[in-house]
């Protein structure tokens, strides 16, 4: 059984011991343990059960590749699924709990499945569940949601803070193995900017273990050199913990620090990097083998069993069979031996074996037994023995082994996750069996030039001196192409015992029967077996994703570290092509799974999307204002006196605007500044209608549409000088259109001489409004306001009231109205100022919901109340607003479309009821004709808007009605939830001054 040695342990303090609980059961390791460490050397082989099968699991491997051993972590509020004892560093007081099982991890009702397996083979759950249909919502939706998903869900708010970080440097170099050490000094000799990141608490990687010869002595001696020379540095920046998580386009990479279990700072920290240069120097992962059996506790990747011998004085058992298809399993072999472990036979795959290692391993007194294979292991939760096989058989039993540890090792695959995020190609190597990156097929940066850059292992090169020389290479490389000057130096000088070509093994014995191939496991967490990946070719699914998804092979949350490579090469075999035509599948983004805190940082609570003030806020909060959300915004809906209700404040609002002056805090609407050469052209092409005509200092109303001619936004177009335009848009549209402009912007008008900026938040904007307005502002002074000096549509800048203002002449309400921009640090100043002259006048300030009745009453449409993503602006009446003069806008030829040109589209009217008191619900559909008893009938449209308007007396509303300019005066039923059917007559959307005489005095 697993235990921990007596001496030995690189990484571990044995004074400093650690106790820490497992399912209830307080243990002890030591500092610089692993969870999976301290698990093994308290002999708890046995640390979780699988998905599909919930077959007994122990660690298969020592880091972030690890499958099985997952746990959940902490209690209440830091609690966290999913997490690998492999890579959970021991700490005191730490509480682990095992998951997917019930009662008990060692009891497991789960198990059963395992029994039925020959009935749950790859893809059986798109061929079962189907009938009867009426169990679906029953008895099948519920127990297939009861038994989906890894570990259990916190109930509790993470207690714990995160943080972004933004990086900007040279050369990111991705690993700090002594490839990633090699690259970093490199570039940073010749001064450049080097960020070098390592996923572990540890540097080194697996020199540590597999101790190269480094510049003539022992690589731990050479690892602690070069990390003295790269702090000495000033232009080098390294850091621990910290997981390069993906490489996206043109240099942009994320990572993820963790800082440690803390109440005083954040837990972890998220990394936004743009570096000129990234080196992948995320070295190699050692590849298991498929033989029956091979998902039994105590069979572990063969580097596995070394690490956790080597670096924390843990044996996984007392006699280990290693079975290897490569030299580098030797190694393994080796260090039980020198430790006193016993190594009852190395089987290699291979017909000889007289490599270097090999033959150190025979000195030892270890029995090599070549071209044997392992026919299947023996045992349930642990390993009991082994049955030997020819390999190139099919499972006849040659000879049993007694042994407690299956140390396997089915050759090394670079790790090419970041390299090929971005674009970068692969390439098949059959001498080694593994893909690597194609160098001649890099990702490329907007210059055309490869950003990324392969060293050591990560590029194939697996053997010590030539990892070195490639990694040394590769920082010299990327330190030139940024135009630094590299001196011709040599790499360090690295040696390692010689060793012979990898045997490519996919199977154990080659020709395994049915019922071996049927408990070969290829992906151990998903249970996805060499048989599962046989009966997809066999049932069609020949693409390697199509593959991938009807096994869920690689799906798993280590997402095909071990098994893509056997996986793809399984489905070669089964459907006789190469590995190179089967391709790879997809690799995506986060190498290793990023907690959720991480991405959000310290977007959470209130700041997860953090509430957006207007500089009038403050005092409309201390005055009456009812709040409302409106985008990002927190806007009054209205300003209460006393005990009045809402609809009591809104009606006085309206009254108050339309007989005598009222107030707005229009803040909020976007104010995009559109400036360049090509200004005008370049909102020609945004808008329906024509801007680039607009003269200085006029306004201009202008619809924006999509590619599908669907209206999204509108507002009102300024123009402040020849190249210069201030493009007002909707309060919840000014980020998203300032987007959308930048968008075309870089990828289809690039050309186009236009810089784009969005100030609204630069300016308060203060809309005074109602007959007595002009009255209120030529008080304060600075500015002509009359309609001689200042036409409806025109605006002029100037002060008032001794503050900086640019005054439009625009109107959304249909009364003379002026909306006046004023830096935003003088925004209340302006508005108090505004109040101290309205006074006189009875100026009192509106919200929302009296600014979308005056508009209604109107007839103005309202983006996102008129428009839902179907509408194009000529079923709202607004032809006049698109050119048929211009060549082209964004939506022309969508809207030419036979479906947007139909004679029976849906288009505005406006709705009165039969009773003026009743107001229409938002929403309420329209039938063609009468409401019938028998059964629904078919619906026409619905309405848009509805208010009861004070200035009328009666309610109105707005609705879009199949051919509504033909139903004119018709009376239509609007039937209602409960059998109530509301009656309204068609007519005119404009319910007020259809001439415009109370805008344009």
């Amino acid at each position: 059984m697993s235990g921990r040695l007596a001496g030995g342990g690189r990484l571990i303090d044995r004074a400093t011991p650690v106790s820490f609980t497992f399912n209830g059961a307080r243990l002890s390791g030591f500092a610089g343990d692993t969870l999976a460490s301290a698990l093994l050397a308290n002999g708890l082989l046995l640390q979780g059960r699988s998905f599909k099968y919930h077959r007994p699991r122990g660690p298969v491997a020592s880091g972030v590749e690890e499958p099985n051993a997952l746990v959940n972590l902490g209690t209440g509020a830091r609690s966290e699924p999913n997490a690998r004892t492999t890579v959970t560093e021991l700490r005191e007081g730490l509480v682990a709990r095992s998951q997917n099982h019930w009662p008990s991890l060692g009891f497991d009702l789960g198990a059963v499945n395992a029994r039925f397996a020959p009935l749950l083979p790859a893809g059986f759950y798109y061929k079962t569940f189907i009938h009867p249909r009426a169990a679906w919502k029953s008895l099948f939706e519920p127990a297939i949601r009861r038994s989906a998903g890894l570990g259990v869900v916190p109930e509790e708010g993470d207690a714990d803070r995160y943080e972004y970080l933004y990086a900007h440097c040279d050369v990111l170099v991705a690993g700090g193995g002594v490839s990633g050490l090699a690259a970093a000094l490199a570039a940073g000799r010749a001064g450049a900017r080097v960020l070098l990141m390592e996923q572990t608490p540890v540097w080194g990687g697996r020199a540590l273990v597999d101790g190269p010869e480094i510049a003539g002595g022992p690589a731990a001696d050479w690892i602690a050199a070069a990390l003295g020379e790269l702090d000495a540095l000033p232009n080098v920046t390294r850091r621990a913990r910290a997981m390069v998580a993906g490489a996206y386009d043109h240099g942009y990479a994320l990572a993820e620090e963790m800082l440690g279990d803390t109440d005083f700072g954040p837990r972890a920290r998220l990394w936004r990097i743009r570096a000129r240069r990234i080196v992948t120097a995320t070295g190699a992962l050692e590849r298991p083998l498929a033989f029956a059996g091979n998902d039994v506790p105590g069979v572990m990747l063969a580097s596995a069993v070394r690490d956790y011998l080597e670096l924390y004085g843990v044996s996984v058992g007392d006699r280990t069979v290693v079975v290897t298809n490569n030299d580098d399993g030797y190694r393994t072999a080796i260090a039980l031996a020198r430790a006193g472990r016993t190594v009852p036979a190395v089987l290699d795959a291979r017909p000889a074996a007289g490599g270097a290692l090999p033959e150190e391993a025979r000195a030892l007194g270890i029995r090599i037994e070549t071209g044997r294979g392992v026919a299947r292991v023996r045992g349930g939760k642990a390993v009991r023995g082994v049955a030997v096989c020819d390999q190139e058989g099919e499972g006849a039993v040659v000879g049993r082994i007694a042994c407690d540890a299956v140390a396997m090792s089915g050759g090394w695959s670079p790790v090419v996750h970041l390299w090929s995020h971005s674009g970068g190609r692969l390439a098949w190597n059959e001498t080694l069996a593994h893909f690597a990156p194609d160098t001649g097929r890099p990702p490329l940066g907007p210059d055309g030039e490869g950003f990324a850059i392969p060293a050591g292992c990560a590029s194939g090169a697996l053997v010590a001196e030539e990892a070195m020389n490639d990694a040394h290479a590769a920082g010299l490389r990327a330190a030139q192409e940024l135009g630094f000057r590299v001196e011709d130096t040599p790499a360090p000088a690295a040696r390692s015992p010689h060793e012979d070509p990898p045997r490519a093994v996919w199977m154990m014995p080659a020709r395994a029967r049915p019922g071996l191939r049927a408990k070969a496991f290829l992906d151990f967490q998903n249970d996805v077996k060499v048989s599962d990946v046989r009966l997809a070719a066999r049932e069609g699914y020949v693409s390697v994703e199509h593959a991938k998804r009807y096994t869920t092979l690689g799906m798993a949350t280590d997402q095909g570290k071990l098994s893509n490579i056997n996986g793809l090469a399984t489905l070669s075999q089964a459907l006789s092509i190469p590995i190179p035509e089967v391709g790879t599948t997809t690799f995506r983004p986060p190498y290793t799974p990023v907690t959720f805190g991480a991405l959000a940082g310290e977007a959470r609570g209130a700041l997860f999307k953090p509430t957006r003030r207007t500089p009038i806020d403050a005092w409309s909060d201390a005055n009456g204002a009812d709040w409302e959300p409106v985008g990002d915004w927190r806007r009054p809906f209205c300003y209460r006196h006393g005990t009045e209700t809402r609809a009591e404040a809104v009606r006085r609002e309206v009254l108050n605007t339309r007989q005598g002056v009222g107030v707005l805090d229009a803040s909020t609407l976007g104010k995009i500044l559109v400036k360049g050469a090509d200004a005008g052209k370049f909102l020609d092409l945004l808008y329906t209608n024509v801007m680039s005509s607009l003269g200085i200092g006029k306004c201009r109303y202008g619809l924006m549409c999509n590619e599908n001619g669907f209206l999204f936004d509108d507002g009102v177009v300024i123009r402040m000088a020849e190249d210069t335009f201030l493009c007002h848009t909707t309060t919840g549209g000014s980020d998203r259109v300032a987007a959308w402009m930048e968008e075309w912007l870089q990828t289809e008008w690039w050309d186009l001489r236009v810089h784009v900026v969005n100030l609204t938040e630069q300016y308060a904007q203060i809309a005074v409004v109602g007959p007595k307005a002009r009255a209120v502002l030529s008080a304060l002074g600075g500015m002509d306001l009359s309609k001689e000096a200042m036409p409806f549509m025109t605006f002029a800048e100037g002060t008032l009231g001794g503050v900086p203002a640019r005054a439009h002449r625009i109107s959304f309400s249909g009364e003379l109205s002026f909306e006046v921009a004023v830096p935003a640090n003088r925004g209340q100043a302006f508005w108090d100022a505004v109040m101290t002259a309205g006074a006189a006048h009875g100026i009192a300030p509106y919200g929302t919901e009296c600014l979308h009745i005056l508009r209604a009453e109107k007839g103005f449409i309202m983006i996102g109340d008129e428009t839902d993503g179907t509408v194009i602006p000529q079923d709202l009446g607004l032809s006049w607003a698109v050119s048929k003069k211009k060549a082209d806008f964004i939506g022309k030829r969508a809207q030419a479309r036979p479906e947007m040109t139909r004679p029976d589209r849906e288009t505005l009217v406006g709705l009165r009821t039969g009773d003026p008191a009743v107001v229409l619900p938002d929403g309420a559909h329209a039938v063609d004709g009468p409401v019938a008893a028998s059964g629904p009938t078919r619906t026409i449209g619905h309405v848009t808007s509805s208010y009861f308007s004070p200035t009328l007396g009666h309610s109105i509303a707005m609705a879009l009605i199949e051919r509504g300019a033909e139903r004119m005066g018709q009376v239509l039923d609007f039937p209602l939830e409960g059998g109530e059917v509301i009656r309204a007559t068609v007519c005119d959307p404009v319910f007020l001054d259809r001439e415009g005489s109370r805008q344009n005095v």
